[in-house]
């Protein structure tokens, strides 16, 4: 038995409809994990989509490296003179978001952090303090 707490797409599609995004230039989402969520804001606000292929942990949260790593060189950043939306499912400790962050040569004023769960500018379920079984992950 799983002690993940399961959230339907249900209940996350209707807090991210309660949830004001910024007007931003592009959405960066961070595989794996941020694939849907970042999909759902770059449809919301139809705005250019673009994908970092970041990772550090494994499907059960352990780390899997030292620190987060790209895996791959073949990355599509968007200029660096554009606000953008950054996100990803879980950021607990930030060190994810500082990597992407590193990796698109922006300004930290035109970068707003967009988690489903933890530390972020903006958060969906803040009061989640444990792992999450989210519906797309099977």
């Amino acid at each position: 038995m799983s002690d993940k707490l399961k959230l339907s797409y249900e209940a996350i599609v209707e807090r991210f409809d309660s949830v004001e995004l910024p007007d931003v230039d592009a959405i960066v989402g961070i595989q794996t994990g941020g694939r849907i969520p970042a999909a759902l804001c770059a449809y919301r606000l139809k705005k250019p989509l673009f994908m970092l292929p970041i990772n550090y942990r494994n499907p059960d949260n352990s780390p899997k490296f030292e620190a987060p790593k790209v895996l791959g060189d073949d990355l599509e950043i968007p200029d660096a003179d554009l606000s953008i939306l950054l996100v990803d499912d879980v950021s607990v400790t930030g060190s994810t978001f500082r990597t992407a962050k590193a990796l698109l040569n922006q300004k930290d004023s035109q970068i707003t952090t967009f988690a489903l769960k933890g530390n972020a500018h903006i958060c969906l379920f803040p009061e989640v303090a444990g792992c999450v079984d989210w519906p797309w992950n099977g």
